[in-house]
């Protein structure tokens, strides 16, 4: 099989198939003409090596370009062999027949891999071929190819993206299942990243082009895909070695019986025809299968679904995860504190609009979660004098001609606040793992603001379904136990290793993989780098667009989606499984076959149409990954 084609038409135009199917109508033709007595021995004969030219010439040549550029004899040597000596042996019929269904197995195996590979290019096809790019202030369609990054272009609700960009006028939701995998459309301003291939759906936007047509987000998830899908597996390496040896012993084998025949026997003519077919029935035709149309078909069909997985052995290797590590912050939630509880010992709009005066100057993740808590509930800041920030994480203004604090409660006892009316809500919140901000009036406490960085959504059905798979799951974070392990007890993570330095998580990771078994970390990708090449196979989240994430990484969730782990875990698991059916069922095959050849009990017709038969089904079987329903 030529692993490098690609082929995007139907099957009637791949021609070697077309080749195959013609040299089995001549064939068909010959024998039944002949067989009526319409058709003379002669013409018979050149009917029959006129399709042994037409169905083999595909085959015949890339078998012989490969066993003089790299003196490798594989199944098609083998095959060359059986049709050249059914010639010999005077059998036009078998050799004619023997090239068509070899030829027509050959070449439906050979589209339907070329196929699996190229199907990941009909994302292309989401692209428009055209873009509207305003020069000056004239708005020229121009094909896609010609757009530049720094163009500016318009994007109507309807259209899709030509390329990646930035958003510079214009709101709308647009769908980006073709690049993240995610089905729910996202809303995107102003400021904001777009990838190409997204749709737009609703309002008209403008565009500034961040990358060329040709170095997209989308263009660049085909090539990585189509090289992944290059790199073999350690089943694949395995089997190949194999053949190395195994393919040269059948050869070896069947000339050391048919020299024996010519030698040693005074009948020849049965061992020689056993000769013949135990080279159609020793190829390991299956058996080589077995393996590439799955991994192909499964790093296709991830990518299809936003999860770059880059080769075979990472899909391999996800099918063996016994522990899944996830950092905390940005991956099982979301990275952005928001405010959670707000305790007030006065009126609550009053306390957050205070809050709101103090903060909304300040750049602090904390402070910008309780400005948008504030916005949401409509509330404006009130005028205040004589900012100052405190040491000990806390700020004081002026306002009303009252000075108002707000910080930690550490800085509210160094205040001299009295914070005995919200003890028990102190406890509570903190063993929550909740960051608390209390607002005080000179020394009376008006109430508290209780903050945590919001869990992912999925993440704690993700983590039940880890643990119905019978993977163990295991956080390490940089942060406080006491922040991190409220969190896990939440999603039900199994294990807290927190206060982790990058140094500590890969020691952490190299101590779970001595200890547990393979592993799986989930990170950003960047800061998480360090781990991630550590582990058995590291996965990177939120990856569209970012180089950085992607090369970091064995695997890359384009979005954030926390259900393709599972997905990609559950299509590892499925390309393990089909791959080890198609090896035994390719091995059983073998031993069928070879005896029914050295006791002449079929023919060489016989044998390659069994062979091709056991080889189709291994490759349909293979198929079967790229049906995974997704998680």
């Amino acid at each position: 099989m030529a692993e490098e084609k690609l082929f995007r038409g139907p099957w009637w135009q791949y021609p070697p198939l077309v080749a195959a199917i013609v040299a089995g109508i001549i064939s068909g033709a010959a024998f039944v003409l002949a067989h009526t007595n319409l058709l003379p021995p002669g013409i018979e004969k050149a009917l029959y090596l006129l399709a042994i030219i037409i169905g083999g010439l595909h085959w015949m040549r890339e078998g012989l370009e490969r066993l003089l550029s790299q003196g490798r004899i594989d199944i098609k040597i083998l095959m060359i062999g059986a049709t050249g000596g059914s010639v010999a042996l005077n059998l036009w019929d078998e050799a004619a027949f023997l090239v068509f269904l070899y030829g027509a197995a050959e070449g439906l195996e050979e589209y339907t891999y070329a196929r699996t590979r190229s199907s990941i290019r009909d994302l292309l096809d989401l692209a428009p071929k055209q873009a509207v790019v305003l020069r000056g202030e004239r708005e020229i369609s121009v094909p896609a190819e010609e757009v530049r990054q720094e163009d500016v272009f318009l994007v109507r609700p309807g259209q899709s993206l030509v390329t990646d960009g930035v958003i510079l006028e214009g709101e709308s939701y647009l769908d980006e299942s073709t690049v993240t995998g995610e089905s729910t459309p996202v809303k995107k301003g102003p400021g904001d990243k777009v990838f190409a291939g997204t749709i737009n759906q609703t309002g008209a936007l403008k565009v500034r082009a961040t990358a060329s047509f040709e170095d997209n987000t989308l263009s660049r998830i085909i090539h990585l895909i189509e090289e992944a899908q290059r790199q073999k597996s350690r089943t694949q390496l395995f089997i190949e070695r194999f053949g190395i040896w195994y393919s040269p012993l059948v050869l070896f084998t069947s000339a050391a019986l048919a020299i024996g025949a010519l030698f040693f026997s005074p009948d020849p003519l049965p061992w020689l025809k056993r000769a013949v077919v135990l080279l159609v029935a020793g190829a390991p035709c299956a058996l080589v299968m077995s393996t590439p149309i799955a991994i192909a078909a499964g790093i296709g069909r991830a990518g299809r679904e936003g999860v770059l997985i880059k080769g075979g052995i990472h899909l391999e290797n996800l099918g063996k995860i016994k522990v899944v590590a996830f950092d905390k912050t940005g991956t099982l939630t979301l990275g952005r504190p928001m405010v959670t509880d707000i305790v007030a010992l006065t009126e609550e709009e009053e306390l957050l609009r205070l809050a709101l005066t103090l903060e909304r100057l300040s750049e602090h993740p904390l402070a910008r979660a309780i400005v948008a808590a504030a916005e949401e509930r409509g509330l404006t800041p009130l005028k205040a004098e004589a900012f100052k920030a405190l040491a000990g994480s806390g700020v004081k203004a002026t306002v009303a001609g009252k000075t108002i604090y707000l910080g930690r409660p550490e800085l509210m006892d160094d205040l001299g606040v009295d914070l005995s009316h919200l003890q028990e809500q102190l406890s509570s919140l903190r063993a929550q793992g909740k960051t608390i901000v209390v607002v005080a009036e000179e020394k009376k406490p008006l109430g508290l603001l209780a903050l945590r960085d919001k869990v992912r959504p999925k993440a704690k059905e993700v983590i039940r379904e880890l643990h119905h798979l019978g993977i163990e799951s295991v956080m390490l974070t940089g942060d406080h136990l006491k922040a991190a392990r409220p969190i896990a007890q939440e999603l039900g993570i199994d294990e807290v290793r927190a206060g982790l330095s990058p140094e500590d998580k890969i020691r952490a990771v190299e101590e779970l993989k001595r200890h547990r078994g393979p592993v799986a970390m989930v990170g950003d990708g960047v800061n998480d780098a360090p781990a991630l090449a550590q582990a058995t196979v590291g996965i990177a989240m939120g990856a569209a667009g970012t180089d950085a994430a992607i090369e970091a990484a064995d695997v890359a969730l384009m979005g954030d989606d926390l259900g393709k782990i599972v997905f990609a875990l559950k299509l590892g698991r499925r390309a393990r499984e089909i791959s080890r059916e198609n090896i035994i069922f390719s091995l059983l095959v073998l031993m069928v076959l070879i005896p029914l050849a050295l006791l002449g009990a079929i023919s060489a017709a016989w044998a390659v149409l069994c062979h091709e038969a056991s080889e189709l089904l291994a490759v349909a079987n293979g198929l079967r990954t790229s049906r995974l329903k997704e998680a």
